[in-house]
């Protein structure tokens, strides 16, 4: 043991996650071996392209990538050609799920848009052109022969969620059945209150239901009944919906809200309940940078909604030290006076949930004692259903003040929150600050966004804070948070379980990301199959299955 550990120190070796009981020395011995054994393998590019680009072999770039005398540089041309093999075979995978989707043949849907126009015209705000524009893309997927499958991305607030109700009128109007379905049951019966509202001021008799967790058991047992026998024209709810035991008569339209908050299983699950002639609407308030884009959604088709609605309000962003707290209380006095709101938001202590729970909690029992009793809190320590009490207490206006880590439930609308302050913002990603923001401001008021700050603002934090207040374009923000931040911590991607690229990195090798798209979208079906790709697609984890519909799994 003595002379592996003096040979271990003698020489640089690459360092390995180790299996308990496997020494580096034996792991060394095994790699060496491999490289050995390794056969040339046939190049699945083209022999111009790889002289254009410089590239090495894959078995020379792997050799060198293993190879503790060589510091390991992005932009060397061995590690340029290995991100280029991961980023051509994550969009590869997609392209060919992308066409196997599009040859799934439906019924097309036939509608004379009745209902949906019924409810612009009793709509007290006007649609934007984009939301019009995606409108008439959803519509021509419904009528289309071909499956819907497709992302509508839309920034805080940009109206995401009337779109779907008029594709959804569209499909019910067509004599199918639509489900939507929402991470959390507060979110979904707000969607489900804002139907009724709208449905109720067309006149257009239809039925609908909300299923959750919440509902009681001889309520289901009706809602069963009526899904089973097309006595029910939308069913709103929670994951309770891709239940075994829920049958729809005719789906037509699975909506997913916040799909991030769902495995891509679950999805697929809901979607088949409707089979080939389903169309699927993913919903989703994370606006992400183009190359992660592509990487995630490449299979389907893409929406965006960048351009805000006309009625709503402008934010005020501003920052503050942490020491000047004092003088937030005669203003926050003057907003709870006029009905008005506040969110104060903590920053998640990842590692220790006592130091979350202390530190939320510390800021509750200053914020009860100034505003007597007129403040709520989250914490880690509550399940769901005490945390969707809070918040419905909030959402009641019983309370004034709502103190949280997890307060931001994306999509629930607080109409009278007006104010948010952030404690420790610099602990916050920019794009997080930027859906934190969009919490406030989405009634008739316009908001005020506080950033509270430690210490002196570093050079990092004050390039944030800048970024903040000069735009409100997600996207933007997304694109310059990715760059401050790196990739892995866009907010939306740890929770969602997403596989992050092993070698390329979207920010150091955002031309191969573009060059891979275009010579992607060269190839022919025929092409995209080709019996050399399928070595490539192995070596990245890309050989899934993929399932009757399409999707993959």
């Amino acid at each position: 043991e003595k002379i592996e550990q003096i040979e271990l120190i003698s020489k640089i070796v690459p360092k390995y996650s180790l299996t308990e009981g496997l020494s580096e020395k034996i792991y060394s011995k095994i790699i060496n071996n491999v490289f050995d054994k390794m056969p040339n393998i046939e190049e699945w590019h083209d022999s111009k392209f790889i002289k254009k680009m410089n590239f090495l072999s894959w078995k020379d770039s792997v050799k060198k990538l293993h190879d503790s005398k060589i510091e390991k540089d992005l932009n060397s041309n061995y590690l340029r050609r290995l991100a280029y093999d991961e980023i051509f075979a994550n969009l590869l995978f997609h392209s060919n799920n992308r066409n196997k989707i599009k040859k799934i043949k439906k019924n097309k849907k036939i509608f004379k848009k009745i209902y949906s126009s019924k409810l612009k015209r009793v709509l007290p705000y006007t649609l934007t052109n984009g939301q019009n524009e995606i409108i008439d893309e959803i519509e021509t997927d419904l009528m289309s022969p071909q499956r819907m499958f497709r992302i509508l991305q839309g920034d805080v607030g940009s109206g995401k969620t009337i779109v779907s109700i008029m594709a959804a009128l569209d499909v019910i109007e067509s004599g199918y059945q639509c489900g939507l379905m929402a991470p959390t049951a507060i979110l979904a019966e707000q969607h489900f209150l804002l139907f009724k509202e709208l449905i109720e001021k067309t006149n257009l008799k239809l039925n609908f239901s909300l299923l959750t967790g919440k509902t009681s058991l001889s309520e289901r047992k009706i809602i069963l009944a009526n899904l089973k026998n097309n006595k029910i024209n939308f069913l709103i709810g929670t994951h309770a919906l891709f239940q075994k035991k829920i049958n729809f008569n005719k789906l037509g339209l699975v909506i997913i809200d916040e799909q991030h908050k769902f495995g891509v299983q679950q999805r697929i699950n809901f979607a088949k309940k409707g089979g080939a002639n389903c169309d699927v609407l993913l919903m989703s308030a994370t606006p992400i940078p183009r190359t992660m884009m592509m990487s995630i959604y490449g299979d389907m088709d893409t929406s965006q909604l960048t351009e805000k609605p006309t009625q709503r309000k402008k934010i005020i962003t501003l920052s503050k030290p942490e020491n000047k707290v004092d003088d937030l209380w005669g203003f926050i006095e003057k907003k709870i006076a006029k009905n008005e709101q506040i969110f104060w938001v903590c920053p998640l202590i990842e590692e220790s949930k006592k130091l979350d729970f202390s530190s939320t909690v510390k800021i509750f029992k200053l914020l009860n004692k100034k505003f007597n009793n007129k403040v709520g809190v989250i914490h880690g320590a509550l399940d769901q259903e005490e945390k969707e009490e809070v918040l419905k207490k909030f959402l009641t206006n019983k309370i004034s003040i709502l103190v949280s880590t997890t307060v931001i439930e994306v999509g629930v609308d607080f109409p009278n929150a007006t104010v948010m302050v952030v404690e420790n913002a610099n602990k916050f990603g920019l794009a997080q600050l930027h859906q934190l923001r969009g919490r406030i401001g989405r009634g008739d008021k316009p908001g005020t966004c506080i950033l509270m700050f430690k210490n002196q603002l570093s050079q990092n934090a004050r390039k944030r804070i800048q970024i903040l207040k000069s735009s409100d374009d997600g996207f933007f923000i997304a694109e310059e948070d990715m760059k401050l931040r790196g990739y892995g911590d866009i907010i939306g991607f740890k929770q969602s379980g997403i596989k992050l690229f092993k070698i390329a990195d979207p920010i150091h090798h955002e031309d191969l990301f573009k060059l891979a798209e275009i010579n992607i979208s060269n190839l022919n079906d025929e092409e995209l199959n080709h019996d050399k790709y399928k070595f490539l697609l192995k070596l990245f984890d890309k050989v899934e299955l993929v399932n009757e519909e399409g999707i993959s799994s």
